[in-house]
């Protein structure tokens, strides 16, 4: 692999990203004072709650900054651009403009392992102790390109999926600065099997009683996990162990689920057509009978 040549003396760039966890670089890069042609980030969607037609995260900060928007990629080849900077984008870019800008990317994981989409919420539900950041080199495949530098991180039992998030955005940025400061240098590549990390669908994120307390909760700490009682939705947004309890699977009393393996404690819900709401308020206001179990 060869080095990735970048002028020192004047970095101009045009930044691809899309969702919150791009936004601390894009900040960070327009600090240090590097130029920023042109952010690409995807199109305006309906987001949140009040399902209101609104821009991305990206979008809103490049705004505040003065940086020009587009949504068309086929605009990154008009602005002269030295390099281009890809932080969670969430398309692939394609070949004819990676012969004529190089770009890079930070993904958030230690590569070859997790390649793809959804890297923090597969180390998060897998179980993974560690994870990490990259730099890397853009390929026309997806993430298999050569490492400018990566820096690994404990995942610690109390991280939720935006917990990590901003810690390895933060990481990133600083990782990122330095290869501009530094010089990129030469790819190294990447060793080992891949393994791959595809978004997660909204069925997966039902939570299967029938497993381990501990693989709920990991569920749980990504911050969309539901269930189901009496043929309603019911989020679950945050959930604790619960000792010493004896409940069958899905059975409910009170605050306190069984699991597969145990029992958990629902501390706060958010019931299908309502707000977010203490576990412990939600119970009160729950008529059950008898045979009812969640997931059901």
């Amino acid at each position: 692999m060869t080095s990735l040549k970048i002028p020192k003396s004047s970095h101009r760039v045009v930044y691809l990203g899309t969702p919150e966890i791009a936004v601390h670089p894009l900040k960070e890069m327009h600090k240090a004072g590097i130029e920023i042609a042109l952010v690409v980030t995807g199109s305006d969607k309906r987001r949140g709650r009040g399902n209101e037609k609104g821009p991305t995260a990206v979008k809103l900060e490049a705004r505040k900054l003065g940086i020009p928007v587009s949504h068309q990629l086929e605009d990154i080849c008009e602005v002269n651009a030295d390099i281009g900077v890809i932080v969670a984008y969430g398309k692939l870019i394609p070949e004819e403009i990676l012969k004529n800008l190089p770009m890079v990317n930070i993904h958030f994981s230690l590569l070859p392992r997790w390649r793809g989409a959804a890297p923090l919420e597969r180390a998060i539900l897998s179980g993974d102790e560690h994870t990490g950041v990259c730099i890397m080199q853009v390929e026309k495949k997806l993430d298999t390109g050569g490492i400018f530098r990566s820096r690994q991180v404990p995942i610690l039992k109390g991280d939720s999926l935006k917990s990590l998030a901003s810690k390895l955005s933060v990481l990133g940025s600083e990782l990122l600065l330095d290869c501009f400061d530094e010089g990129f240098g030469i790819p190294q590549p990447q060793v080992g099997n891949p393994t791959y990390a595809q978004k997660l669908t909204n069925r997966e994120q039902k939570i299967e009683w029938k497993k381990s307390t501990e693989e709920i909760l990991r569920m749980v700490r990504l911050g969309n996990a539901w269930t189901t009682i009496k043929k309603k939705r019911l989020g679950v947004l945050e959930a604790s162990e619960r000792f010493g309890e004896s409940l069958n699977i899905g059975e409910i009393r009170g605050t306190i689920v069984g699991t597969g393996n145990g029992a958990i404690e629902l501390i706060a819900v958010k019931p299908e057509g309502k707000k977010d709401m203490e576990g412990a308020s939600w119970a009160n206001g729950l008529r059950l009978d008898q045979e009812d179990r969640l997931g059901e």
